[in-house]
Parts: C-alpha cells; structure tokens; sequence
C-alpha cells in the first residue's frame, strides 16, 4: 500500500501566531511532531502542506533543511491543498494529522492505521475522531485517495473546504466508516487536551516536554503523559478552560454527525 502522511503546517494561526516554530526541547514544534509521527512504525511518506503565504516561507526553509517534502497551496482551502500535497505521489491511501499535536503518540497513528489497512478495502475513511475518545491532540484520520478525490470534487461548504473531511464522515450513508476508541471504553476527549491553539496549550505542552523528554526517552508515550498528569496534576489545570474546545463548536447547526457534548462552547469559564 502507498500511504501519504499529509501534515498541514502554516504560521498564521490567529490566536498563537507561529506556535509550529515555538521552540520544544531545543527543536521546533513542528520537527518534534514530526519526530513523533515517523516513529509510528507503519511505512508512510510525509508531506507537510504550508500555505503559499510568504509567512510560511520559514516552514518551507525548515522542511527542506530537513529534507522533508513539502507543498506550498491554498491559503484556506485545505481539502484543495490536501487533496494536491498526496496527489504527485499516487498514493493509494492518505491520511490526515494535524501540525497542532506534538504529544501524538505513533501508537496511536499505528492503531488507526492498522484498522483501515489490514481491513482494505473495506473501508472508505478510518479515524479515532467520529466519535472522539482519545486526548485531543492525538487525532488520525485515513482515506482511500479516491475517496478524498470525491470530496475534493464534490464539497462546496466552507466548513468543508476549511476542514479537509467533514464531506467524507458527515455522510455515513455514502461512505464506509470506521471509528478507533480509546481502548477500555473511556472518554479522555473532553477531559485531557494537548494540542495547542492558546498560548496555555504551549505553557501545557512545554511543562509535559521539560517533564518527559531526553535524549535517551525522545518518544514518551500517552501512557507516560498520562501518569505525570496524575502524579502532578497542576500541569492539566494550566490548559483545562480549553479543554473540550473544537472547531465542532461553531458549526453544530451544520454539522448532522456530532452532538453539542462533543464540543465546549462556552471558553471564557
């Protein structure tokens, strides 16, 4: 199977403008995300996909020193840029990781991965996210390319172009889906967030990295997040009024496939 990871990575986030290049243990985010999503031991190729603005130009300058592929696309249109990062590579099936998780654990890629590939072609789309259960932040999503070809044909709803997948898991009736959990039946969704939107996020995720990462343990896992939380549960509080927040929150009269509990709308409490 020819899977592509497509990592979409830009600097304009408006309330924490460059947090990809904010420094995590002497690197920056983006390159340990990185680090962490090729550790997942399924065979992949990375494309990261940044905007053609020229403030992303650094992200371009720190893939290619890096010698990791990288597409230049549409600003807002991420289905498009999406859809034309994996296109060159033929691939047979792509995935979808954010650039915002630099606590994803390769586990977790693996998990989802696994589902969709040793089921192929079974399904049209895998995830741990319809519904989620896993800490935000480790979030995987997996298509077949012709699936993502439909979407990138057919979807015309801003929240559709904006958030690459929502025209493949908003119709159930159309596509064959597959959801992960988080194993035990658990919900850490709402409870535990560790991608970064707010400046809090990255206080949050700096403190979990100058807790757990050294050279010789760079790839700490969910399990050892989670048992530093409960050994020094201080550390969640610096991000918890963030904690359920989701896009989700503002489309829940368009979106027919996720109920107002999966998402926090109030964010000032």
């Amino acid at each position: 199977m020819n899977v592509v990871v497509v990592v979409q990575a830009r600097t304009g986030s408006t309330r924490l403008p460059g947090k990809i290049l904010l420094p995590l243990a002497g690197k920056p985010l983006l390159l340990r995300m990185l680090e962490r999503v090729r550790a997942a031991s399924t065979p992949f190729r990375i494309v990261v996909a940044t905007t053609t603005e020229p403030s992303d130009d650094p992200v371009e300058d720190l893939c290619r020193n890096e010698d990791i592929a990288v597409y230049r696309g549409h600003p807002t249109d991420l289905l498009d840029r999406h859809y034309r990062a994996a296109l060159p590579y033929g691939p047979d099936a792509v995935v979808k990781i954010p650039s915002d998780c630099p606590l994803i654990d390769p586990a977790v890629i693996d998990s989802v991965l696994s589902a969709f590939l040793t089921s192929y072609p079974q399904y049209d789309f895998a995830s741990n996210l319809h519904p989620a259960s896993f800490p935000d932040g480790n979030d995987v999503e997996i298509m077949k390319f012709a699936t993502l070809h439909r979407a990138w044909e057919e979807a015309t709803r801003d929240f559709e172009r904006e958030h690459t997948t929502p025209f493949i898991w908003e119709r159930p009736d159309q596509f064959s889906l597959c959801n992960i959990s988080y194993p035990g039946g658990k919900n850490l969704s709402m409870t535990h967030r560790w991608t970064i939107d707010y400046p809090d996020d990255y206080r949050f995720i700096a403190r979990i990295y100058d807790e757990l990462w050294k050279p010789e343990n760079p790839l700490f896992t969910m399990a050892d997040v989670l048992q530093l939380l409960t050994v020094k549960p201080d550390l969640a509080g610096i991000n918890s009024r963030y904690a359920g927040v989701n896009w989700y929150r503002n489309y829940l009269h368009e979106l027919k496939t996720v109920k107002s509990s999966e998402t926090k709308t109030d964010i000032t409490a």
